[in-house]
């Protein structure tokens, strides 16, 4: 290794999780196991485990969903994930439970899980390749206490795809478990499983993995990771790992060393000043959507349309800023709240405007030795809109093609404040400048935004691909300005 490793608490090279009521230890080197090894490809290795199905290795089928189950404030929370997605060292200290563990069995008799027995009443399987994955996403369901409401129980299905049944069986069978919701087996066992976590958890120790030309690094605290990121700037930063995994599940790249921020408590803060809240850069996007909800709801509306739920319980508010893609669904929502980046390093802690932090394509302003430690939102001012809007081929679990975040303050109906940030329409999440000059200080019309639009098409100059052509994107984003001038009734 190229410099040593040193941490406060002592590291340890074995990954140690929660399977079929036992606690597995990983030793990487001895099982000749890769650390990205995914857990998809783990759990399909062993005999009993392969209820759990590989479709798209991409994160966009849902065949693959497990559950994960770990503690939180002494108390075990269940979130469903595309195991595809995960690399075994991102669920040291969990329980994995996959459609297997659900059923009770006790000689020849089984007795089926409430979501199972669900949807076998309401005919929810045909062919039956995507029915487990859909099983563990109604399963994180019944166990979360949160959510029984219909837009929530799509919302939670919109990750899982199948070709037989149309969706109303599965969604039916969905409210049925939740209807007629009581104690299972994992409620009986629950204090069994919180010592074996317990005792995982309890040395507190960083994971330090050599094996298979690959190093990998998941730090328990903000000073043991600025210390690798110091002596490691080479290492490729992770969090939830959504984007980087497809780097060598659909490019087969080697991705010869990692730096998993995943388990580090500091980067998930949550904090709301009088001004402000701050995200911490580690939490989780569905973490974030449903704080959004009730204080920023152009934020709770476009994660409500980002990927899935299996992905949102995944990827993280700093790692997608952190991508810098043109067509990333937060940066353009960011740019219009005038959000800040918090950037630390082992001397030093700096803020960012967002604005300031993309500096190229799929390049910031990152320095070698800092992460980004939260992101601010500034509270929207009395009299402002803020919106969101996405052009994409399907709603849910696409990319965009064009986005648009808004921001507007009018004064007696004279255009005081605004901003128009649009993705997919250069290199870079851009704002349209040259537009929101003409807008500033005049009438908030139709006949003002509709010159606004075609200031718009001679500012942009995007690209055409395989997603969209150059006028069809110069198109949509005039038409998204003028779907905002309509939302405020021009």
């Amino acid at each position: 290794m190229d410099k040593p490793i040193r941490t406060t608490k002592g590291t340890s090279g074995k990954v140690q999780f929660v399977l079929d009521n036992q606690i597995i230890s990983i030793d990487f080197e001895k099982q000749n196991l890769k650390p990205t090894t995914t857990l998809l490809n783990y759990l399909r290795s062993l005999p009993a485990h392969k209820g759990v199905k590989e479709g798209c290795a991409e994160g966009d089928c849902g065949a693959c969903t497990v559950v994960i189950a770990e503690l939180q404030d002494g108390k075990i929370n269940y979130k469903a994930l595309n195991s595809c997605l995960v690399f075994l060292p991102m669920i040291h200290g969990k329980q994995i439970i996959t459609v297997e563990n659900l059923a009770e069995r006790n000689g020849y008799d089984v007795e089926l899980h409430p979501v199972q027995k669900a949807l076998v009443e309401t005919g929810g399987s045909q062919c039956g390749y995507c029915t487990p994955g859909f099983t563990m996403s109604m399963f994180a369901m019944y166990k979360d206490n949160s959510f029984s409401n219909r837009e929530e129980i799509e919302n939670t299905l919109a990750g899982n795809l199948c070709r037989c049944t149309g969706y109303q069986p599965i969604i039916k069978a969905t409210e049925i478990s939740l209807q007629y919701k009581s104690t299972d087996q994992f409620d009986s066992n629950v204090n069994a499983t919180i010592g074996q976590l317990q005792q995982i958890n309890q040395s507190g120790n960083s994971l330090l993995i050599s094996a298979k030309d690959q190093f990998y690094f998941q730090p328990q605290n903000l000073t043991e990771l600025l210390e690798l990121r110091k002596s490691h700037p080479d290492a490729i930063l992770i969090n939830g790992s959504t984007d980087i995994a497809l780097r060598q599940t659909k490019k087969f790249e080697h991705l010869g060393k990692i730096l998993d921020m995943s388990a580090v408590q500091e980067l998930q803060e949550l904090r709301e000043t009088e001004n402000e809240i701050v995200f911490g850069s580690g939490l989780s996007l569905e973490d974030v959507r449903l704080f959004a909800k009730q204080k920023l709801d152009a934020l709770h509306g476009l994660l409500n349309v980002f990927a899935s739920k299996q992905i949102r319980n995944l990827a993280t508010l700093g790692g997608n800023v952190g991508t810098a893609s043109p067509i990333s669904d937060t940066l353009p929502l960011l740019f219009a709240y005038k959000a800040k980046l918090r950037l630390v390093g082992t001397n030093r802690s700096r803020e960012l405007a967002i604005e300031d932090f993309i500096t190229g394509y799929r390049k910031t302003a990152l320095r070698d030795d800092e992460i980004i430690l939260s992101v601010s939102i500034p509270k929207p001012e009395k009299d402002t809109v803020v919106k969101f809007y996405k052009v994409s081929k399907r709603k849910d679990l696409d990319i965009s093609t064009v986005s648009a975040g808004f921001s507007l303050k009018l004064k007696n109906g004279i255009v005081e404040k605004i901003i128009l940030a649009f993705g997919g329409m250069a290199a870079v999440t851009s704002r349209a400048i040259k537009a929101e000059s003409f807008l500033l200080g005049k009438d908030w019309n139709r006949e003002n935004t509709e010159k606004a639009v075609a200031i718009l098409k001679s500012e942009f100059n995007p690209i055409s691909d395989a997603r969209s052509g150059k006028e069809f994107r110069n198109m949509a984003a005039g038409n998204l300005l003028l779907k905002f001038a309509s939302t405020l009734k021009l």
